[in-house]
């Protein structure tokens, strides 16, 4: 089973700014969490045309949710999550759930 934590951040005051230090730190902080399996980002665009609430979004999967648990309550965990106020002007929203496939067969 794959357990995914989403990170949506919304629009930041500076995007440039936002980008350089995702790639160029807040990358790196992540992939150094124990457990993670896979992690993956993009830009949202919306569907209409109109300037979409959330800037980025982020998902991070791991085997379980204790996997989960532990990683982000680890010292690269806590790195990770303290770089977050760090360029997320727009603000961030965090949730996690078990991922279900349902993809038609």
């Amino acid at each position: 089973m794959v357990h995914r934590l989403v990170v949506e951040y919304g629009q930041p005051t500076d995007p440039a700014a936002f980008d350089r230090h995702y790639r160029d730190v807040h990358i790196g902080l992540a992939q150094t969490i124990p457990g993670l399996q896979r992690y993956t980002i993009g830009h949202a665009r919306s569907l209409d045309g109109s300037t979409p609430g959330v800037y980025l979004v982020a998902a991070l999967d791991f085997e379980s949710a204790e996997a989960m648990g532990a990683g982000m309550t680890s010292a690269a965990g806590a790195a990770a999550g303290a770089d977050v106020a760090t360029f997320a002007t727009g603000g961030a929203t965090m949730y996690s759930f078990d991922v279900e496939d349902v993809s038609p067969a």
